[in-house]
């Protein structure tokens, strides 16, 4: 018989190299084919409920590597609560309405004026639909577990119907309004925007210093005085209708070769370099209070006067103190006019940004970007241009064609918060937790600080506004008569209101004093997509019986702080009091390598796709994982690359486990944790450590520590010492010997309960890894429950006596280290250490209760005290150890020194204690012999 055929070398047929690409998509198919999700779901019926309410991408071209982050945390978070004792339903959603699907339809050769608005959305639908497919395949090729075959659709019926009830209830108390103040306009989408939908570029602006002529200086100023003004929008001063000045702000009335100019006095010094004004004089100063209700002649629209204003957003920051105010073309300009009777004319400029004949003949029909140079031209033929500077600054774009917007006053609809604004903020600063914590500052800011919101869009594919007009214009927004055109909606969809005429959306009998002869008109603007998705907590967890509202959570990227988390938070709390999540957890975005933002242009954008198909699926998880998703974080080949070999160490160490438990059965096997040796019993409490610190970071979907955690603990406390010494015990000792099953027993609960810890973030391998593991009676992985922090008698006094074992253990490894180097051994094995020892580290020593040497990992280990030491004995960080080769023979079955080889006959190359375990273990190798 051979000798190595008494070792218990570790076997198992579970693969070194995982095949992700092939065997990831294997695996999905079985957890479809087996319902594995509706499975978990009927397991966790009566528990208590967790809910992550998902917050919808836009059905729109396959997913990037941002969405990729996205959905894989929010499955991390459900798989987890799924399996620490949560019922946590996952529904997954898409958003379909708005711009982009028409642009995409546009792209192919569809024109929109061409045919009637249903047919048009009906194309629309039928697109959306097939780009939910194509993302929905992407999204389960990630591994993430969920209700995939009933999510939730904005433009399915039933959402759409909800959606409008919220309307509904918002306008039955007085929260919806039609208005005509100016709103962000894009004459690229044709279309106001919401301030969800900006984002801010630098440009430069062409900008001017110019002066209007006083008409009636009431007293204080002389009729020809120019009063100064400077605007970053030459385009609109064919609408100017005021001059706004600060009420408590001194103004200087400058003598500049016979002209006088009015400039505040605190710009003065600085304006006067600027012109050129080298020789002038102060004539007097006036406050902007004494100049109120000057009139002044527009720079060039004959008989036009403009009024000077008082108004508090006038700063003296830059320009001269005085504004250009266009009640069209700006909010503060819009409100300060209002106070003063002024009206905006919403007629200045067309739906693409072109100025109309109401704005001049010199202006008719010129795109708004080139009536810059029209009214530069203008003013130089008045002489009333001081001076024209280039500036860049930030420039608010529409996000989603990529082009400048305009403040333009159109008649608009709106939701207004200031009924109900400190309910939100109260429940922001009290009912809701933010992850990060500063979320909570930065939403509570942008509702502190939001204006009205427009929700009126002028498209064609999205939810009409249900509102009708009776013969008078006056605007019928009647809960009733909406809550009527949701049940419309919830048995048609809402194109039915495109198909048929206002009377026959109207409740049957409907009429209405404004309308003496029962004619009505409908509204034919659509809602703001953000009203869409903001709703979905009616649309999806108020509906859904196996939902629940308000959500725990609400997990999307920092932008949603102005977008989803924004809607959602305004609607909820004006219908029903009340925050709609519990918890807002916000992500970073995701850029490449070099902290640059992807786009194609750059072609440093990384296709989940692609990396599925080179890596497989659980390497984009893991990185996941891995990173700081409370902030941008950076993403490359390359650190997908690195992330793969923190895989591979993963895969092996557990692949080690497996083999090495094989003939392992914990049913019959397992040693009670008090009947464990010491050393067994000290890593068994360090993992039930390990147990709790990831389930604490889990529980505050703190990915990246769980990750640290787990690698830190494969690495660190696994490999390089307990799997490290305990490979002597495993291949060495008797198969069923104490010894062994002893450490088995601490193998089998570390590979059995790491398996689970790691399914969250590696589904796949976890569910192929419990394959291997047939005294588990569940089918699946996933239908297990997360391991319980188990409580350990001595615990912490073991885990703190060992910590300090680890510095011995540390300063012989340096020991060791300094012998190879002198060439006195090689390995370990071939070592004799005596410690030398104080008191007190002897009686650390003893306190273990163990014979440490196999933890060394050398031949022969004695403890002396250190008062015996040689002079000559080193220190090694604090502890005197002198290192000598081993004494005896090797072994060739243990590897290890003996000075005891031969003291059984029958096996003069084996020590005592390995022929005791061959003779009571293969009682053959005594009759048939024995070789090496």
């Amino acid at each position: 018989m051979k000798i190595k055929e008494t070792l218990n070398i570790g076997k198992t047929k579970f693969p070194m190299r995982g095949s992700l690409p092939k065997t990831e998509l294997e695996r999905e198919n079985i957890w479809f084919e087996n319902k594995v999700y509706e499975q978990r779901q009927k397991l966790n019926e009566g528990k208590p409920t967790f809910m992550l309410h998902d917050g919808p991408p836009y059905a729109n071209g396959n997913i990037h590597i941002g969405h990729a982050m996205n959905k894989i945390s929010k499955d991390i978070i459900v798989r987890y609560k799924s399996m620490n004792g949560f019922r946590s339903p996952y529904v997954p959603g898409w958003d379909t309405h708005g711009l982009p699907i028409e642009q995409q339809l546009t792209k192919a050769g569809h024109d929109r004026k061409k045919m009637s608005k249903a047919e048009w959305r009906k194309l629309a639908e039928k697109f959306a639909l097939e780009q939910i497919d194509t993302q929905r395949a992407d999204f389960k090729r990630l591994g993430v577990s969920g209700d995939w075959d009933h999510p939730y659709i904005t433009l399915l019926p039933k959402f759409e119907a909800a959606q409008v009830r919220v309307f509904g209830a918002m306008a039955g108390k007085g929260y919806i309004f039609r208005g005509g103040k100016p709103v962000y306009w894009s004459w690229s989408s044709e279309s106001a925007l919401a301030e969800a939908e900006i984002e801010y570029h630098d440009i430069t602006s062409k900008t001017a210093f110019y002066g209007n002529v006083v008409v009636d200086g009431r007293g204080v100023l002389e009729p020809g005085t120019q009063l100064v003004v400077w605007t970053t929008t030459p385009w609109t001063v064919p609408g100017s209708r005021a001059i706004t000045v600060g009420a408590d702000f001194d103004y200087a009335v400058v003598v500049v070769d016979d002209v006088k100019y009015v400039v505040a006095e605190q710009l003065l010094s600085n304006l006067a370099e600027s012109f050129g004004w080298q020789n002038y004089t102060i004539e007097k100063t006036v406050k902007g209070s004494e100049i109120e209700r000057v009139t002044a002649a527009h720079p060039f629209i004959d008989g036009l006067e403009l009024l000077v204003l008082n108004g508090a957003h006038v700063t003296l920051d830059s320009g001269t103190g005085l504004v250009h105010t266009a009640p069209d073309f700006g909010e503060d300009d819009y409100f300060v006019s209002k106070e003063y009777g002024i009206e905006p004319n919403t007629n200045l400029v067309d739906d693409q940004g072109k100025l109309t004949e109401e704005a001049g003949a010199a202006f008719d029909g010129v795109f708004y970007q080139d009536a810059d140079d029209v009214t530069l031209r203008l003013l130089t033929e008045k002489n009333l241009l001081l001076k024209q500077v280039d500036v860049n600054h930030s420039y608010p774009f529409d996000w989603r064609t990529k082009q400048p917007i305009i403040w333009r006053a159109v008649p608009q609809w709106f939701a207004s918060i200031d009924g109900f604004r400190d309910d939100i903020l109260k429940a922001i600063d009290q009912d809701i937790n933010f992850l990060p914590e500063w979320g909570k500052k930065r939403l509570y800011n942008m509702i502190r600080d939001r204006g009205d919101w427009v929700i009126s869009r002028q498209r064609v594919w999205g939810v009409p506004l249900p509102i009708f007009y009776a013969e008078d214009g006056t605007e019928i927004v009647d809960e009733a008569v909406i809550r009527h055109v949701a049940d419309l909606f919830e048995e048609h969809g809402s194109t039915y209101w495109f198909e048929h005429e206002a009377k026959d959306l109207l409740p049957e009998g409907y009429t209405n004093e404004h309308s003496p002869n029962g004619i009505f008109t409908k509204e034919e603007d659509i809602m703001d997509v953000w009203f869409d998705s903001g709703s979905s907590w009616n649309g999806v967890l108020n509906t859904r019986e196996d939902l629940t509202y308000p959500a725990d959570l609400y997990l999307e990227g920092s932008d949603q702080y102005r977008g989803w988390f924004n809607s959602s938070l305004i609607t909820s709390v004006a219908v029903n009091g009340h925050a709609p999540y519990k918890n807002v957890l916000s992500q970073g975005f995701v850029l490449d390598g070099n902290g640059e933002k992807m786009s194609k242009s750059l072609g440093n954008i990384i296709a989940p796709a692609d990396v599925v198909k080179e890596m497989g699926a659980e390497i984009i998880r893991l990185w996941v994982s891995s990173v700081d998703s409370s902030q941008d974080v950076r993403v490359s080949m390359d650190l997908l690359k690195q992330t793969s070999e923190t895989y591979r160490k993963i895969r092996n160490t557990m692949r080690f486990l497996l083999a090495n438990t094989a003939d392992f059965n914990p049913n019959e096997d397992a040693v009670a944790y008090a009947d464990l040796t010491p050393v067994d019993q000290y890593f068994y409490a360090k993992f039930n450590k390990l147990v709790a610190q990831v389930k604490m970071s889990y529980d505050a979907f703190d990915f990246m520590r769980v990750y640290k955690s787990v690698v830190n603990f494969i690495n660190v406390d696994l490999s390089a010492f307990y799997l490290d010494f305990n490979k002597d015990v495993l291949y060495v000792e008797a198969p069923k010997g104490a010894l062994r099953r002893s450490a088995q027993t601490v193998l089998y609960k570390v590979l059995r309960d790491l398996d689970k810890l790691l399914l969250p973030i590696l589904p796949h391998t976890a569910e192929e890894i419990f394959e291997y593991m047939p005294y588990e009676t569940a089918d699946f992985a996933y239908l297990t429950d997360m391991p319980e922090v188990e409580e350990l008698a001595n615990a912490d006094e073991l885990i703190a006596n060992w910590t300090k074992f680890m510095a011995v253990r540390d300063a012989v490894n340096k020991a060791l280290e300094a012998a190879r180097g002198h060439e006195l051994i090689g390995k370990p094995a071939e070592a004799a250490v005596t410690l030398y020892l104080t008191d007190e580290q002897r009686a650390l020593i003893d306190a273990l209760g163990q014979d440490v040497r196999v933890t060394l990992l050398v031949s022969q280990l004695h403890l002396a005290a250190v008062n015996d030491a040689d002079a000559e004995v080193p220190t090694f960080d604090g502890f005197k150890i002198l290192v000598e080769h081993a004494a005896g023979e090797v072994s060739p079955r243990d590897r290890m020194f003996h000075i005891d080889l031969g003291a059984d006959v029958d096996f003069p190359m084996l020590s005592a204690h390995e022929a005791q375990i061959i003779r009571e273990n293969y009682p053959e190798a005594v009759t048939e012999g024995f070789e090496v």
